[in-house]
C-alpha cells in the first residue's frame, strides 16, 4: 500500500522549480492506542459535541473561532482559512542555506521524505541536481510550508538516494536554554571523573543502530493484552538490572569502567595511580634491609 503524501507542490530555487510530493519519514502503527470503555457494559464511550443550553449540534454547524476576549469569538470558516496564503501552501521556496549542524536539535519537529515528480523526467533531474549540491556543500536548506492550517519552517537535506525535509519550530516556540538552566550551579569539575567518564563513553561508542532499541514497555503491554485474551498469567518480561547503590561518583565511575573491561583497581580514589613518595620509598628500603640482617643473624 502507497503511502499517502503529505504534501504535494513544488520546491523553488530562484526560476528552478521541481514538482514533488512530500510523505511521512515514521509510522505510529506499532504503538498500542487505548480506547475509554464504559466497564458495566463493554462499550465504547463516544463524546458529544453539545453547546450549553442548546444541547447537540450537527457537524455542519460547527466552524472554527478565536477569542479575542472572555467569552468573545472571531468566526472563521474552513474556505476562509484555506484561501490564506494559498500561493504559500502550494510552494516552498528554498531563501537561505545554511550548515548541517548550524540547527539547534531543539528546532526539530517531525521528519519526512521528499520525493520527485516520476512522470516528470526534468523534475527528477532538479531534484538529483539539488541532491548532490547540498551533499557536496555539506548544506541544508530553509525554506516555509504551510500545512493543514499551519506554518512550519522546513529543513531539507539529502538522505541516501533522496531527500529528507524536517519541520522545525519557530523561535517563539521555543524556550529559551537559560530559563531551564540558571539554577546549574557554576563550578570546576573534577578532571579525574571527567577522565574516568570520557573512558565510560569511549567503551560504548559506536554506530547508531536503531535496531537494537526495543520498544520494552509496548512488549509488556502487547503481552498482558494476549494473556488478558487467553486468559493466562502474563510471561515475566526481562528487565534491566537493577540501578546500583554505589553513592560515591568516583568508585561508581571506577566500577562501570571496570565493568566494561577497563582496568582501573590500580587508581587511587582521586583516579590518578597510586604514587609513593620518596621518603616512603626510602623508609621501607631501609627496613627491608633490617629485617634481612636480623634473620641473618
Amino acid at each position: 500500500m502507497a503511502t499517502r503524501a503529505y504534501w504535494s507542490g513544488r520546491l523553488r530555487l530562484a526560476l528552478v522549480s521541481i514538482p514533488v510530493e512530500i510523505v511521512p519519514a515514521t509510522k505510529s502503527s506499532s504503538r498500542i492506542s487505548f480506547n475509554q470503555i464504559h466497564e458495566p457494559t463493554g462499550k465504547r464511550i463516544r463524546y458529544e459535541k453539545v453547546v450549553p443550553g442548546v444541547g447537540p449540534v450537527e457537524p455542519e454547524d460547527i466552524v472554527k473561532g478565536y477569542e479575542v476576549e472572555k467569552g468573545k469569538y472571531v468566526l472563521l470558516s474552513d474556505k476562509e482559512i484555506n484561501e490564506v496564503k494559498l500561493e504559500a501552501k502550494k510552494s516552498v521556496d528554498l531563501v537561505q542555506f545554511v550548515d548541517q549542524d548550524a540547527i539547534d536539535p531543539v528546532y526539530f519537529e517531525r521528519p519526512f521524505f521528499v520525493l520527485p515528480d516520476e512522470e516528470d523526467e526534468d523534475a527528477t533531474e532538479a531534484y538529483l541536481v539539488l541532491r548532490e549540491a547540498l551533499r557536496k556543500t555539506r548544506k541544508v536548506a530553509l525554506g516555509q510550508i504551510v500545512v493543514r492550517g499551519q506554518g512550519s519552517i522546513v529543513a531539507i537535506s539529502p538522505n541516501g538516494k533522496g531527500l529528507m525535509m524536517e519541520t522545525l519550530r519557530y523561535a517563539d516556540e521555543v524556550k529559551k536554554p537559560e530559563t531551564a538552566f540558571d539554577d546549574i550551579p557554576s563550578k570546576k569539575v573534577d578532571a579525574d571523573l571527567v577522565e574516568l567518564a570520557e573512558e565510560l563513553i569511549g567503551k560504548r561508542s559506536g554506530e547508531f543502530e536503531p535496531e537494537k532499541f526495543k520498544d520494552t514497555y509496548t512488549v509488556a503491554l502487547r503481552e498482558l493484552i494476549d494473556a488478558k485474551l487467553e486468559k493466562r498469567a502474563p510471561k515475566e518480561i526481562e528487565e534491566a538490572p537493577p540501578a546500583s547503590n554505589v553513592i560515591n561518583l568516583m568508585d561508581a565511575l571506577r566500577r562501570s569502567v571496570g565493568r566494561e573491561g577497563g582496568k582501573t583497581e590500580t587508581r587511587a580514589s582521586g583516579g590518578a595511580r597510586r604514587k609513593t613518595p620518596a621518603k616512603k620509598k626510602a623508609a621501607k628500603t631501609s627496613r627491608r634491609k633490617s629485617a634481612r640482617k636480623k634473620a641473618a643473624a
